[in-house]
């Protein structure tokens, strides 16, 4: 009887092993595309924003410098503005790539914490004047939903072009700590927001619906908003702890 017992138990532990080794070079596997383009997404013109290992080709916001709040953090970028709102000057600012872009495809996944509030920004501008991104660049909203503490309407929740056009009732977000995926395109004015797979805003700038939205929207106090159709990719610090990775853009 024990031979049996312990032929079994040797076979057990060594599928345990195999399974094990499976798992890690699975997740090797994972590790070594992050990050990084195929040969597909090369021949088709695509970009890669984000190396995985260094925050080249990004600056801060109306500064010179990065700046403490902004880092990379088990290959994604981490801004850790627990406690430090958009409005502290001497540390905080949104993280914009130093290249402009007009028509593009624009592709990343992110990861926000509890109750936290950030966006992925894009024809943002420079100017002494402006004391942040958003005062240019119109915004794809990232937020905890059902957790953020404060009054916000259907077009400033998460997917939604912030205070224009709303994300679908439908769309699926994943939860804090989990990741979720985003494709934003501009083509001349045409604007599609893409959350997990699924197209949720769809919208044509200067249209009559436009300008009715545009009236009743915060935007109309900022004189300088969505001016350019040119201009940088940002990531905003609103104050929260906020991931970035996979971050491509093909030019249109």
């Amino acid at each position: 009887m024990k031979k049996p017992f312990a032929f079994i138990l040797i076979a057990v532990l060594t599928t345990l092993l195999a399974c094990q080794k499976s798992a890690k070079n699975d997740d090797q596997n994972s590790e070594a595309v992050m990050n990084m383009l195929t040969d597909e997404e090369k021949a088709s013109g695509w970009e890669l924003l984000f190396d995985g290992k260094t925050l080249n080709g990004w600056k801060r916001y109306n500064h010179d410098t990065i700046g403490p709040l902004w880092s990379v953090r088990d290959t994604a970028i981490m801004c850790n503005g627990e406690g430090l709102g958009e409005g502290s000057k001497a540390a905080a600012g949104s993280l914009m790539t130093i290249k402009q872009y007009s028509n593009f495809e624009l592709t990343l996944e992110w990861k926000l914490s509890p109750k936290g509030n950030s966006g992925i920004l894009y024809h943002v501008v420079e100017k002494p004047e402006l004391k942040h991104d958003y005062e240019s660049g119109p915004e794809c909203q990232i937020l905890d939903d059902p957790a953020y503490v404060g009054q916000i309407n259907d077009a400033q929740r998460a997917g939604s072009n912030y205070d224009m056009y709303p994300a679908a009732a439908d769309r699926k977000v994943n939860p804090p700590g989990q990741w979720n995926s985003v494709r934003i395109i501009y083509n001349n004015g045409h604007v599609e927001h893409w959350l997990n797979g699924q197209k949720v805003v769809e919208f044509q700038e200067g249209t009559q619906d436009y300008q009715e939205r545009f009236k009743k929207s915060k935007w109309v106090d900022y004189p300088q908003w969505n001016q350019s159709n040119t201009g940088s990719i940002s990531l905003q610090d609103h104050g929260a702890p906020v991931y970035f990775r996979n971050i491509k853009i093909k030019v249109l």
